[in-house]
């Protein structure tokens, strides 16, 4: 008798149907068909669960940790209207608010007090106090993927949406938005000022690509912006004030359909992501930079090679692991409908943390003044319920952390080696064959350019384990 083969598992795979993080990345939000989920980032951990019956959501929108969260309907059977958002008040559990739209909502965003809702064609902005009160917008050209990116950190204005002309990109100054209300007795120390407001007037629209935009992204200062196109090849960095291109950073030379990009809290490193299923993290610090570039890259300014020479390619890369070990044997019996909402195996989402008290270096010449290294790592969801807890390579002599076997839980699906699944330019064609790229290929293998993978855990299953 012939049997196909099959991955053997004892339950259905978890099926993510939408997980994002919040400003500050403290918290994330994990909506599935039987509702959604808010999880602390690191350690990993379930806070609350919310089992909803009717239909599923598209989207659970944190504003910041608060107890607001934003609901849009979504799926084969939409619990709400495509074209409504809901207000959730979580300690009350239930909606207390409701904004209608003639059209299906694209996106959101929020920051404190305020509310960004993307439409197919326009933009519009709702102040939020004890009522709701709508701004202003703005017309977009065409967005069905509903980009738009607000600033979110104390005293910043900036909100940025695309333009009227395909790769343009709007910046929008809103009111400085306020700095979160403190729990804690008054402090001694002076409060905080807002900063000088910008010695020339801001620009107002900056023509990123000349193709169609796939990703809008800015730190939560709103000083810089990154934009990405259906090429999906470069990344480029804008100065949101000036509006003059500060850094173009290359993802790869193959097209790819990039799924977002998150800058670190201090705004001297970013992280991409796309289809490919790689995460590449490059370095923003113009001094010092670790960012790979070609060995031919220091005759660009004599030789008139092409641009692709000039090209900044990230210093550190992690490949996501496919999760078709977690199709179980029930597969045969699935019906078209059930395939169909199945998650993409590698789509996924990533943002910053602090790295814990047991992975923070401690400085050599440790003194009771000295303070421990401050160091940051990545967390990656994907929408098949894994969680990645990723450290970042030591590069320039430093020797990269091993991985304690103690501090995984689980063990993640298996993954190819980078260098068989993709050349070092980050593409999967082959390149012609050259001295040089077998020279960067040997320096690569003196120092590893990896992410390593400190924690693996599980979300999405609503039964108190992570």
């Amino acid at each position: 008798m012939n049997l196909g083969r099959h991955s053997i598992s004892s339950t259905r795979p978890i099926q993510i149907l939408d997980a994002r993080f919040d400003a500050e990345c403290d918290i994330f939000t994990a909506s599935t068909p039987a509702g959604f989920a808010i999880y602390r980032t690191c350690p990993l951990q379930l806070i609350r669960k919310r089992e909803l019956t009717g239909g599923t959501l598209a989207a659970v929108v944190p504003l910041h940790s608060s107890n607001l969260l934003f609901l849009l309907g979504g799926g084969r059977s939409p619990l709400y209207p495509p074209n409504k958002v809901i207000f959730w008040n979580d300690t009350l559990a239930k909606e207390v608010a409701e904004l209608e739209f003639r059209e299906r909502v694209r996106g959101i965003a929020c920051r404190r007090g305020w509310l960004a809702v993307a439409l197919r064609r326009r933009v519009v902005v709702f102040q939020i106090g004890e009522t709701v009160t709508r701004h202003n917008e703005w017309d977009t050209s065409d967005n069905p993927r509903g980009l738009l990116a607000i600033a979110t950190a104390p005293y910043s204005t900036l909100l940025a949406i695309p333009g009227r002309q395909i790769g343009h990109v709007q910046l929008i100054h809103l009111p400085p938005c306020p700095p979160p209300v403190s729990r804690d007795p008054p402090s001694s120390a002076p409060p905080r000022k807002p900063p000088p407001p910008p010695s020339k007037h801001p620009v107002s629209i900056i023509a990123a690509h000349t193709s169609a935009l796939t990703t809008l992204s800015i730190p939560t200062s709103g000083r810089l912006l990154a934009t990405t196109s259906v090429r999906g090849t470069l990344v480029r960095i804008w100065d949101s004030i000036t509006g003059k291109l500060v850094r173009e950073l290359r993802r790869g030379t193959d097209k790819a359909d990039i799924y977002g990009v998150a800058f670190r809290p201090d705004e001297q490193e970013l992280c991409v992501w796309s289809d490919k299923g790689t995460v590449h993290v490059f370095n923003l610090m113009v001094s010092g930079s670790t960012n790979r570039q070609s060995t031919f890259s220091p005759l660009t300014p004599f030789l008139p090679l092409p641009k692709y020479f000039e090209s900044e390619w990230s210093y550190a890369q992690y490949r996501i692991p496919v999760q078709s070990a977690h199709i179980s044997l029930s597969s045969t019996s699935r019906t078209a409908s059930d395939v169909a909402d199945m998650p993409e195996e590698e789509r996924c989402v990533v943002g910053w943390i602090e790295a814990p008290p047991e992975d923070t270096p401690v400085p050599s010449t440790s003194t009771s003044t000295s303070k421990p290294t401050r160091e940051f790592q990545l967390v990656v969801l994907t929408f098949t319920g894994g969680w990645y807890r990723l450290a970042l390579p030591k590069l320039s002599g430093s020797s990269k952390q091993p991985v304690s076997s103690g501090s995984q839980t689980g063990s993640p699906p298996k993954a190819s080696h980078m260098s068989h699944a993709r050349s070092i330019s980050g593409s999967s064609m082959t390149a012609r064959h050259d001295k040089g790229k077998d020279k960067e290929r040997q320096n690569e293998k003196k120092e590893s350019r990896e992410c390593t993978l400190q924690e693996y855990r599980r979300f999405g299953r609503w039964d108190g384990w992570g």
